[in-house]
């Protein structure tokens, strides 16, 4: 037996390839960006090739700093929702459609006018949304049927990637829930759905529970990505819920919250239940279910401030510190100033594409840095609202939150997420959960641990507490209730613009 696992993450922007040892401690990492293609408006896509040169990029840096005999097994985590079409050699017949992708609002519609809204609701836990990848299989199946007809394998990342090292079409089952069309509570694909898109259950790949033996690296994946020919591969599966794992967060007294891109927050649950409040999807463990929180946009607002308002600061490597010594001193409410952060729709609970970013009680007398404080604060409150509304339907008590991603380095926004949640927010030490997550899966299927729980427990890192302020609680309750009341009383007006700018735009 050997003493490292290895946890790939190919996520939206980047592939990490690292190495864990039995006490979740980072060993050695290697890393590749990943292009994101915008071709025209609401169009997400990227090329499969780059998934695989990122892959192989990422893996022989990392063999370059180990002994790769000492690698017992290996597990990937991907970005979830973003589908391939593949040819039988495993190619793609065309672009990748990433899961930000809006182009399939038609199908939508379509499909949940033939299924009913609440049975697909019902069978994949996930509310009618674009994200879920049937509606894209349905999309090429209306615009490009020559192609639609050439594809073998309607594939997740994960599905390619394990393709390209054993030559077999093999995914898991957290892989598998987000296209939308797995029956999540019986781990199966849903008949029901998939005969509405006209294609067979052999066109899917092969899914299998968290930590199952999916394929071994072929001779010719091997000389691809530097990695030992016959190393076992385990199903994993999606980021969101392998962040959850990699932090711990198997009960539902404990929720993860990752301030990353989008701000996503899960709490496991032992229970099937489903509500527009959350999605509801196959926890990393394979037992249990993880109801899950999302606001697309999060710390790419952040970014959207810095580049729009005070451009040119990023070279200074203290400017986000000098920043945030500044909001701490706006008082909360930023002074009249309220953000609804929702610049590429909204998800939970709203559902609505169409939703739009909103800043509300702009005067003279403010700054940016009333109004990054006003982002921060708009961040936090819909957190604080979605976790509201799970406590309240699904019965559950969480009693804090574990924090991740990029946005847990801001002081300013953890003690704010204490603050106005009333919760312990603990920071955990590595900002890799979801390789962690993979990692401890690989664990566990290498048999380093009798259960993918142990490997949590035993591998997860140590973390820092943030306790809230309870002088400061009454004042975001307040708040809150002036935020609620902004997405009811402008979502005819976001509507009614959007069909003004679509019509003038197409003359």
């Amino acid at each position: 037996m050997g003493n490292l696992v290895i946890g790939v993450d190919s996520s939206t922007q980047s592939t990490k390839a690292i190495a864990w040892n039995n006490r979740g401690t980072l060993i050695a990492e290697g890393r590749c960006d990943i292009p994101l293609l915008n071709p025209s408006l609401n169009k997400f896509e990227q090329n499969t090739n780059d998934w695989w040169n990122a892959f192989c990029v990422s893996t022989k840096s990392l063999t370059n700093k180990i002994d790769i005999d000492e690698v017992d097994g290996l597990a990937i985590s991907n970005q979830r929702e973003t589908l391939a079409f593949l040819n039988g050699e495993g190619n793609s017949i065309y672009p990748a459609i990433v899961w930000m992708d809006k182009r399939a609002t038609k199908e939508v519609e379509e499909l949940n006018n033939l299924v009913g809204e609440n049975k697909i609701h019902e069978i994949t836990g996930r509310p009618k949304d674009t994200c879920p990848c049937v509606y894209r299989i349905l999309w090429l199946k209306n615009n490009e049927p020559k192609i639609f007809d050439k594809v073998k394998c309607f594939a997740d990342v994960q599905t390619f990637l394990v393709h390209k090292l054993t030559g077999h079409f093999n995914t898991g089952w957290i892989s598998s829930d987000p296209h939308g069309m797995f029956d999540v509570v019986n781990k199966k694909w849903s008949n029901e759905i998939i005969q509405h898109l006209k294609i067979d259950e052999s066109q899917l790949p092969k899914t299998y529970a968290p930590g199952t033996l999916i394929g071994n690296i072929s001779d010719e994946g091997s000389k691809a990505c530097g990695l030992k020919a016959g190393l076992p591969i385990y199903a994993a599966g999606g980021d969101g819920q392998l962040a959850g794992l990699g932090t711990n967060c198997t009960k539902s007294d404990r929720a993860y919250v990752n301030l990353g891109t989008a701000v996503v927050s899960g709490v496991w649950s032992k229970e099937y239940v489903v509500s527009h409040a959350w999605r509801t999807e196959i926890a990393a463990q394979g037992e249990g279910y993880i109801l899950e929180n999302c606001l697309l946009s999060g710390a790419i607002l952040i970014n959207w401030f810095v580049d729009q308002f005070v451009t040119g600061n990023r070279k200074d490597k203290n400017f986000f510190t000098k920043l945030e010594e500044k909001v701490s001193k706006i008082p909360i409410g930023s002074e009249g100033l309220i953000t609804q952060p929702y610049w590429s729709g909204v998800m939970d609970p709203y559902w609505d594409t169409s939703a739009r970013g909103i800043i509300v009680g702009l005067n003279l007398s403010h700054s940016q840095t009333h109004l990054y404080r006003s982002i921060l604060e708009g961040l936090t409150l819909d957190q604080v609202l979605g976790t509201k509304t799970l406590e309240n339907e699904a019965g559950l008590n969480i009693n804090e939150y574990l924090v991740i991603g990029g946005g847990a380095n801001s002081p300013v926004w953890r003690q704010m997420l204490a603050d106005a949640s009333g919760k312990n927010v603990l920071v955990s030490s590595t900002i890799e959960a979801s390789s962690l997550g993979a990692a401890m899966i690989s664990a566990y299927g290498s048999g380093w641990f009798d259960s993918i729980e142990e490997a949590a427990k035993m591998m997860s890192s140590n973390t820092t507490l943030i306790e809230p302020d309870f002088s400061k609680k009454q004042q975001y309750e307040d708040l809150l209730e002036i935020y609620k009341s902004i997405y009811d009383s402008n979502s005819k007006i976001n509507k009614q613009l959007i069909k003004f700018t679509e019509r003038f735009n197409q003359q």
